[in-house]
């Protein structure tokens, strides 16, 4: 694995992680408290971080490869949200998201 394809695999890592803090913060009781809510504070930060590190990958990865490979991060965020915050994940997210992955696997290697 290349460089760019580990900065890219870490920018989808930090993204799930921000995406995470911020669902946690959303049980705040306003949304002047959600926003200044320490899980959206580092929520935030953490996107942004994933934002300067698919730049980065984006330098010798071509685009129409690389943000397609990001869908990944859909697998994860229902595995997330079913085994943190309690949702449902059925058959049917489970077969939509096992063509997702297939998708991903058949992008990244071309």
């Amino acid at each position: 694995m290349s460089f760019h394809w580990i900065i890219l695999t870490i920018a989808i890592a930090t993204s799930m992680a921000g995406q995470t803090l911020l669902k946690g913060g959303a049980g705040a009781g306003t949304f002047l408290q959600q926003l200044l809510d320490w899980r959206t504070i580092c929520g935030l930060t953490l996107y942004g971080g994933a934002a300067l590190l698919y730049i980065i990958a984006l330098r010798k990865i071509p685009m129409s490869v690389a943000l397609p490979s990001t869908a990944i991060s859909y697998v994860a965020a229902a595995l997330i949200g079913h085994f943190t915050f309690g949702e449902p994940l059925t058959i049917q997210h489970l077969a939509a998201l096992g063509l997702i992955s297939a998708g991903v696997v058949m992008l990244a290697l071309t």
